[in-house]
């Protein structure tokens, strides 16, 4: 998974970087919050751990601003902070945090909860792809919308892109319905 590292003190860093490393994730690593919110607004990041005490913008601030940049695609947020308690834990989650884990921790938990976030990652892209499909009919090509209405696809597509169409007859269509009717209309009109 790309992960972003978001950690001030270095040796928490470092330590992040080794074992994260050895689990085959790709990692950026911010030493602030404001450097955090620069990489992730020029990335995509599956999941961003973040520290909760940090200079210029703390792991809180970069939580909200994340959860306010609406990307199409998810990114799991998990705190590792010297901070405990119930207060902390819900404060995190009501900015946007998806997971909380108390320092100092301990390494099998940190890689369940990636495993977690894995797998959360993993069933958001299937159902973007599920939302993707359009139901339509074998015989007349009609497709079903969201309010189970049978329409024709020129008419679901217009009203959801600026795409319009103009009508024409493909090669394989002409020879199979036009040029028949042609040749009956010329047969027919040469007795």
């Amino acid at each position: 998974m790309n992960i972003l590292i978001a950690e001030d003190d270095i040796v928490s860093r470092k330590f992040l970087v080794k074992h994260l490393n050895a689990l085959h994730h790709s990692l950026m690593i911010a030493k602030d919050g404001q450097e955090a919110w620069e990489t992730y607004s020029a990335h995509h990041f599956n999941v961003v751990i973040t520290d909760w005490m940090m200079p210029k913008i703390n792991g809180l601030e970069l939580a909200r601003m994340i959860r306010t940049n609406h990307r199409e695609r998810y990114t799991y947020i998990i705190f590792l902070t010297v901070l405990h308690g119930k207060e902390n834990f819900m404060e995190a989650m009501k900015a946007g945090a998806d997971d909380f884990i108390s320092k100092p921790f301990d390494l099998d938990q940190l890689f369940a909860r990636l495993n977690v976030a894995e797998r959360i990652i993993g069933m958001q892209k299937e159902l973007h792809s599920l939302q993707e499909l359009l139901p339509i009919c074998s015989y007349c090509k009609k497709i079903r919308d969201e309010k189970e209405e049978w329409i024709p696809v020129d008419s679901y597509i217009s009203k959801r892109t600026a795409s319009t169409f103009s009508h024409g007859i493909c090669p394989e269509c002409y020879t199979e319905h036009i040029a028949p009717s042609l040749s009956l209309m010329k047969d027919r009109r040469n007795p």
